[in-house]
């Protein structure tokens, strides 16, 4: 394997190129219009436009991806996350093209790529699973039925879904049936599948997740988990490995029964099996996601494991260089997804340029990011700018390093999730680590970012101001000085 294409963009490409560089392997960019002075588009041997900026014109083309590797002469492409990195039909037509994919078997996606089909593989080893329907729903009496035999509330999931899409919170039998009839709905026009199941609904849960990796000669290890409860919108936005919660106990049989869900698909590669954890410790099976995760960073902090590199090598045949006896946590890492969004708007994106971006450095801090100074936040793809990760010897001072490094990293001209980051790390839910997927519920509102950020900038203004009348000798300052001050208004940094 000497030339590696990466059908991605921003700072996955980014991540997966440095690490094949070290590997002394050659790589390849994609990029669309919109994308044409990306950081990836610079680092790479060679780039290729595959086309306009919405990704249904670019990234997502089939064709496109593979025509470019064709055309550079690459042996393999690794996906990254999002995009194709989970489309079984990409995987099928690459292997068709006497392409290695840099990830699992057609079949081992399209069996976790279904949370049904997921479900019935992963009860073939006995994996615990929330009560609930085995099948998609055809009936919507019998369904009732269970729904009421499993205890209400219950939850109502789309088979194909993901991101809380066609998903719904029933809480008494009356609203059955209108809740089954939007799930469905919204199932439909978002996967073009209408197919959903019933579940106990699990009222204040941990998510909490297994990195598993496979190789083509039947190995399987885990490397522990991840926490990944802090999220808005079904979405994650803050994880840490290891979990403060979990037992040496739980660990263990948790990590069993990930590889287990692994070995159900013959699964080779990194992956990710999900599970929820209820407020006694029980743990039930999710689902499995078939790709590198966004928040694999924290697990190499705490393994000294490169995931990319371990990818590379099991797609070129290679057995694991380590058991499950080699592998340890060693401190703790936490990551912080800085995205271009306001917290005090619900977490709406927020476009524009980066009139000011300088990253966090020092001790334990690592930043993975596809953007410099200038450049512009494009409409067209997921508004996530940066990763900030930190590491300590412990999680104490993990949070500590967070704390410093989201202070010292500089962001003006849009809003960003910054200052939720920092509110997070200070919260004392989380720092208790008495915290759940309900915490942005139970514990945020935007005022609280906004009582902080008035009073800083007030100091600020105060401060700049009383400087400014140190070197002219002007009149004291005053309220209203503050109050006009430019330092304030334009501040736009959390």
């Amino acid at each position: 394997m000497k030339k590696i294409l990466i059908a991605n963009r921003g700072e996955i490409a980014l991540r997966v190129m440095r690490s094949a560089r070290e590997m002394g392997i050659k790589t390849v960019a994609v990029y669309s219009e919109a994308d044409r002075n990306a950081l990836h588009v610079r680092y790479a041997d060679e780039a290729i436009c595959i086309g306009p900026a919405p990704s249904n014109q670019s990234y997502l083309v089939i064709d496109k991806i593979i025509n470019a590797c064709k055309q550079t002469g690459a042996d393999a492409i690794h996906p990254g996350y999002g995009f194709l990195s989970e489309n079984a039909a990409f995987a099928r037509q690459v292997k068709e093209a006497g392409i290695i994919l840099i990830g699992p078997s057609p079949e081992a996606m399209e069996v976790m790529g279904n949370k049904l089909s997921a479900k019935a593989a992963a009860l073939k080893y006995n994996i615990p699973m929330v009560p609930g329907t085995e099948e998609a729903i055809t009936n919507i009496a019998e369904a009732k039925l269970r729904a009421v035999e499993v205890g209400f509330p219950i939850l109502i999931k789309a088979a194909a879904g993901g991101g809380g899409k066609g998903m719904r919170i029933v809480e008494k039998v009356e609203d059955f049936e209108e809740q089954m009839d939007l799930a469905v709905s919204e199932a439909t026009s978002a996967f073009g599948d209408g197919s959903v199941f019933i579940e106990r609904y699990v009222s204040s849960p941990r998510h909490i997740e297994i990195q598993v990796l496979g190789d083509t000669h039947g190995n399987i290890v885990h490397l522990f988990e991840r926490d990944c409860s802090v999220q808005r919108r079904h979405q994650k936005v803050i994880e840490e490995a290891p979990s403060s919660i979990l037992t040496p106990e739980i660990r263990q049989k948790m990590g069993e029964c990930a590889v287990d869900v692994a070995r159900s698909c013959n699964y080779t590669g990194a992956g990710t099996v999900e599970f929820i954890l209820d407020e006694n410790l029980d743990f039930f099976f999710l689902e499995m996601n078939t790709r590198l995760q966004v928040e694999h960073p924290v697990t190499e902090m705490i393994t000294g494991i490169d995931l990319v590199k371990e990818q590379i090598r099991v797609a070129r045949g290679e057995k694991l260089s380590f058991n499950q006896e080699n592998l340890k946590i060693t401190g703790h890492a936490i990551e912080v997804r800085i995205y271009a969004e306001d917290p005090a708007t619900n977490f709406l994106p927020d476009i524009g340029m980066l009139q000011t971006y300088r990253t966090p450095k020092g001790p334990g801090v690592r930043v993975d990011d596809g953007f410099e100074e200038g450049m512009e936040i494009p409409i067209y793809y997921d508004p996530m700018i940066a990763k900030l990760i930190t590491y300590g010897k412990d999680r104490k001072e993990a949070i500590e390093r967070m704390i410093r490094a989201i202070d010292e990293y500089q962001i003006t001209g849009i809003e960003t999730t910054l200052g939720f980051g920092k509110f997070v790390m200070q919260h004392e839910a989380f720092v208790s680590g008495n915290f759940d997927t309900h915490f942005v519920a139970k514990h945020f509102t935007a005022n609280l970012l906004n009582e902080g950020s008035e009073e800083e900038a007030m100091i600020a203004a105060f401060v700049g101001a009383s400087l400014i009348q140190k070197k002219s000798n002007t009149n004291p300052v005053t309220s209203a000085d503050m109050a006009a001050s430019n330092w304030k208004k334009n501040r736009k940094e959390y």
